[in-house]
Parts: structure tokens; sequence; C-alpha cells
């Protein structure tokens, strides 16, 4: 994979097929497109976006894909570009249940958590948003608790 571009920059006809009247069933790059696109969204929710939750988003990237740092790097800066288009986060965590098995969602959601945690602040917003995110992954309020402590081993 290194040297390649594993994401052309797409991103109107992704959010065109993300947020259409009649959406259809989404790539699997789609489907990581979406999941970088909430990592971002979750970085920026306490309206600071910090170089520590940037590089978190890389290393969730680089774990979870085997991307090498610059192909993290461009599939994030996609991402940060759908996510400032995006209206909602409603179709992102329904592609990602669509595309990810529910007892591989709990991964999802500790790398959520990773990201809002990275920055070494606590914020309640970030902690609601993250509630309403994992939820809409289809994981309990009790699964979310177990991923955030997840997140916080070093």
């Amino acid at each position: 994979m290194p040297g390649r571009q594993p994401y052309p920059c797409a991103m109107i006809s992704f959010l065109q097929r993300l947020f259409g009247p009649d959406p259809t069933p989404l790539a699997r790059t789609d489907a990581d497109l979406a999941l970088a696109a909430l990592l971002v969204r979750v970085a920026r929710t306490d309206g600071l976006y910090a170089f520590e939750e940037v590089e978190r988003i890389d290393r969730v990237l680089m774990a979870r894909h085997g991307f090498g740092s610059l192909e993290a790097a461009a599939l994030r800066a996609e991402a940060e570009k759908v996510e400032a288009e995006a209206p909602d986060n409603i179709r992102f965590t329904r592609v990602l249940k669509d595309a990810v098995p529910l007892e591989d969602r709990m991964a999802l959601a500790v790398a959520l958590w990773e990201v809002a945690l990275s920055d070494g602040q606590r914020d309640a917003h970030e902690d609601h948003e993250l509630r309403v995110l994992t939820g809409l992954l289809g994981l309990t309020s009790v699964q979310s608790a177990e991923a955030r402590q997840r997140a916080m081993i070093p």
C-alpha cells in the first residue's frame, strides 16, 4: 500500500451518495472515509482541533488500514473536507453499521474515544457527542463507557 493514494479526492461524489435522497450501499472505502470523518468530527467537537487529536486520528487510520503516515494523512485530509460539509452524524454511523459487524464496532467506539481524550481534556459536550455516536453505532451506554475506559489505557 505505501506510495498509493487510497482515496482520490471524490468528496462531492461521496457526499452525494451519502446524503442523496436514494442512498445506495456504499463501498468499503466509503465506510473508511465515514469513520475518518467521524474521528475528525469528534476531534472538533470541543472547538479545538489539537495536534494531538490529528496525530491520534492518523495513528488510528494507520493501525486500522495498514497505511503509512502519508496515506493516513491523505485520508484524514479528505475526511476533514467531508466533515466540514456533512450536516449530521446519522448517515455516517449508518454507513458504518452497514459495513462493520456489531462485534467489531467496539473497536470503532474505542477509536472515537481515543481521539476525544487525546488532547488531555474532558469536555461535557464531547462526552455527550460520544454517547450519542456510540448509540447510533448500535452500542449500549455500558459499552460506550467500556470503550472510554479502554481508550484511557495507554
